[in-house]
């Protein structure tokens, strides 16, 4: 597939530390229109409620993907050759303005899905992808969700407000933008609240893969549940840092000791393929809280693991 003057600058030409920054030396456009794939970035994290700094989060992580080369170590994809992907700057947000910046984020991803093209977001909070699934979930209907992710979000409320990073999901399935049937959390762990504090999940039908459960199925056994719950209908990805292990990825706001490496991560994102997926997200990267940026290069491997498995649905639409 042509990409129409899409090329992104390549570092085998132009050094990484020329130019100005975008996600993955992407090409930079103000419009989806003509897009298979939009990149963009989420500056909020008005919905954290201990440690900020996640606003800052896709800045540090345009500089960091400077690293990131084009083609897929694995699979040999080339996502920026085979599919039209630019990135489109930042969703408006107001921060003194929580639920006005929703609105603005969800009208901001509206406009990539009814431009034809799949949005891939980084945060920011993981609030941010409430809006972001309430304009995906306005084409494609209720959604298939898989979260990578340390705590569940399915809280009602925190600190006395129903709108934030620990109640993002509940609100999804009450909105019905999230099926629960179709839902898989991954990587759950860390102290609770109360006893209780899954229960609401549970009950609804949400399948939970606890840290305890992955480590004993296993990845190929993860793999093959995730893709039995999510089926073939549409589904969205969102990955929260903080469900990596804080050895791999320390600067977030809410790290949780004992969970999964970046390499088992890597190999749990790279058994999706197949999957019906109709945006993807990473989130939760705060720079303060690691100014090496070792954290935000981590989190732009798993988004270009994320961009090929969005490039491969948009492959095989093509091909239907």
């Amino acid at each position: 597939m042509s990409t129409h003057g899409l090329e992104p600058i390549d570092s085998k030409f132009v050094p990484r530390f020329a130019q100005i920054a975008t996600f993955m030396r992407a090409a930079f456009r103000e419009k989806a229109e003509g897009l298979d794939i939009a990149l963009y970035g989420v500056p909020l994290d008005w919905g954290s409620s201990n440690r900020d700094g996640a606003r800052q989060g896709p800045a540090q992580m345009r500089e960091m993907s400077r690293l990131i080369r084009q083609t897929h170590f694995v699979t040999k994809m080339q996502p920026f050759k085979e599919c039209r992907i630019a990135d489109m700057g930042d969703a408006a947000v107001n921060p003194l303005d929580l639920m006005g910046s929703y609105d603005s984020i969800q009208n901001f991803v509206a406009e990539i899905v009814d431009s034809g093209a799949l949005p891939l977001g980084v945060g920011g909070d993981h609030s941010i992808t409430l809006p972001i699934l309430r304009a995906v979930a306005a084409k494609h209907g209720p959604l298939g969700l898989l979260q990578f992710d340390s705590h569940p979000d399915t809280h009602d409320e925190l600190l006395g407000h129903r709108y934030n990073h620990a109640t993002c999901f509940r609100r999804g399935i009450e909105e019905e933008v999230v099926d629960p049937k179709r839902y898989v959390m991954l990587g759950i762990r860390g102290t609770l609240y109360a006893p209780d504090d899954l229960d609401w999940a549970y009950e609804r039908g949400v399948t939970i893969i606890t840290i305890e459960d992955f480590f004993e199925m296993g990845v190929e056994k993860t793999i093959e549940k995730i893709h039995e719950v999510l089926g073939v209908e549409p589904c969205y990805l969102t990955f929260d840092i903080d469900g990596m292990d804080p050895k791999d990825a320390p600067g977030t706001g809410a790290p949780e000791p004992g969970g999964p490496s970046y390499r088992e991560c890597q190999e749990v994102l790279r058994g999706l393929r197949g999957l019906n997926l109709y945006g993807a997200d990473v989130n939760e990267v705060s720079p303060p809280l690691d100014p090496s940026g070792m954290t935000a290069l981590v989190a732009c491997n798993v988004m270009f693991e994320e961009l090929c498995l969005l490039a491969d649905c948009v492959k095989r639409r093509g091909n239907e």
